[in-house]
């Protein structure tokens, strides 16, 4: 896959192969690269709808959520990680892994800051704030109450991504009793909860196939 990216000697575009955009991973990833990068299934540093789709489906989503999830995330963050000079794919909407804390969206725990860097101290707040039963777990009542208190006026998107991504690591992550776990939710923000439930879901069609 190449993006076209401009010559700024004679200001023509020109092809620009995705192993540039494969240097990310040559330095240390921002946590927030690391939650993208596991969508990067080919790791060149881009991730494209059909690799959102198959991140999704690793981790245990059906098909339907998969396709509308790769569809709104690629649609809403792509753009904004484009990097200057270079023209994505029409209708493609690549998400660039080198930029995606431009892609972070309003209506969240800012536990993320706008580098892309995590945030300790906002973390810590999502549980002295709104962990009323335990103080290291939320509830489904308590997730909701934290998604009310980051609502931003007039942000509809933010709200709905937010909502979004809030509500399918529940579904994924909670325990038999409902609780969502402090340290589950910590490895969202460097991608590491996607990786383990990628390897969970791996060794249970292992035993599967054994039976």
């Amino acid at each position: 896959m190449a993006s076209k990216s401009v010559d700024t000697a004679g200001g023509k575009l020109k092809d620009e192969p995705s192993s540039s955009m494969a240097d990310v991973y040559n330095s240390e990833l921002t946590p927030l690269q690391q939650h993208a990068a596991f969508f990067d299934r080919n790791k060149d540093g881009i991730i494209y709808p059909s690799e959102t789709y198959e991140g999704l489906r690793a981790i245990g989503c059906g098909v339907v959520v998969s396709a509308v999830g790769a569809v709104f995330i690629n649609s809403f963050v792509g753009p904004k990680t484009v990097p200057e000079n270079v023209k994505a794919p029409a209708f493609k909407f690549p998400i660039y892994v080198k930029n995606i804390q431009k892609g972070k969206h309003g209506s969240d725990t800012d536990a993320y800051d706008t580098h892309g860097r995590f945030v300790p101290e906002k973390f810590e707040e999502i549980f002295k704030k709104h962990a009323h039963t335990r103080p290291d777990a939320l509830t489904s009542k308590e997730l909701d109450e934290l998604l009310q208190a980051n609502r931003e006026p007039k942000d509809l998107t933010g709200r709905a991504g937010a909502f979004g991504e809030w509500k399918l690591i529940y579904s994924l992550c909670k325990d038999k009793e409902g609780f969502l776990h402090k340290e589950t939710i910590r490895a969202i923000y460097d991608g590491s909860v996607f990786v383990k439930l990628e390897q969970e879901r791996k060794q249970a069609k292992e035993l599967e196939k054994k039976k």
